[in-house]
């Protein structure tokens, strides 16, 4: 029987924005969005997201863009798991390609899975992101890099309801690249198989427009997209309709 999945769309805001841009998004994009039988999460900058949260008149939900590695206590600058539900906001990203392959920063597998289990052990959910570079693509390691990714969180997960995996493929990543419909269903099957639950969603990430929505949502493990600069626009609203 095959395992319907529902659909998923989030848009990265990254480090984007004054707060009144940020407000005047929701009013122009977010609040138009219409929709039913999706999911659809919204990620502003840690500092909007209360007023951002109050502007929201439907039912988008909102992710942190990153969280500590502890809960309460002397972690200067961290913001912890008790910081996210106190808010009443249900997802946080952890893995993207830029706190991984940042050289300043350079979160190690083990790290981000760690941060991850700490988050759905209490009470989140999570936009776990993995992907390859284009180096490591041409060498033909992307399921390999893959694995490497994903292991740690495999190994330690218990309630795969609260992940959600998001495949960005770091060469294409605001450069303008999209993975072929073609070539992302196949990397998106493949992980698949290294998942325990045929239930779990699958993002495509990676230069995702208005223009290449359809075409993408159309592959069968393809469930959604984490959507970055056409997030800041009215396109958003175009790829949320196409997944409709």
């Amino acid at each position: 029987m095959e395992v319907q999945r529902k659909r998923f769309i989030g848009g990265n805001w990254k480090s984007n924005n004054t707060l009144a841009k940020s407000l005047e998004l929701v009013d122009s994009v977010v609040n138009k969005l219409e929709f039913d039988n999706l999911d659809v999460v919204v990620s502003p900058v840690s500092l909007h997201i209360v007023p951002v949260q109050q502007a929201i008149k439907n039912n988008v939900q909102l992710a942190l863009q990153n969280i500590g590695h502890k809960g309460y206590g002397a972690f200067t600058g961290e913001l912890s798991f008790e910081h996210v539900k106190d808010l009443k906001i249900n997802w946080v990203i952890l893995g993207h390609s830029e706190r991984r392959r940042t050289p300043e920063i350079s979160e190690s597998e083990e790290f981000i899975a760690n941060k991850a289990v700490l988050a759905i052990n209490n009470g989140l959910s999570v936009i776990f992101c993995i992907g390859e570079t284009i180096q490591e693509m041409e060498a033909q390691e992307t399921q390999t890099v893959l694995e490497k990714q994903l292991n740690p969180l495999i190994a330690q997960v218990k309630d795969w309801s609260k992940v959600v995996i998001a495949y960005e493929p770091v060469w294409a990543i605001g450069t303008g690249k999209t993975a072929t419909p073609e070539y992302a269903e196949q990397i998106h099957a493949n992980i698949r198989k290294l998942l325990p639950d045929q239930s779990i969603r699958i993002l495509y990430g990676g230069s995702v427009t208005k223009d290449n929505a359809a075409v993408l949502i159309g592959q069968p493990n393809i469930d959604g997209f984490l959507v970055g600069g056409a997030s800041l626009k009215e396109d958003f609203i175009h790829i949320v309709n196409a997944c409709k």
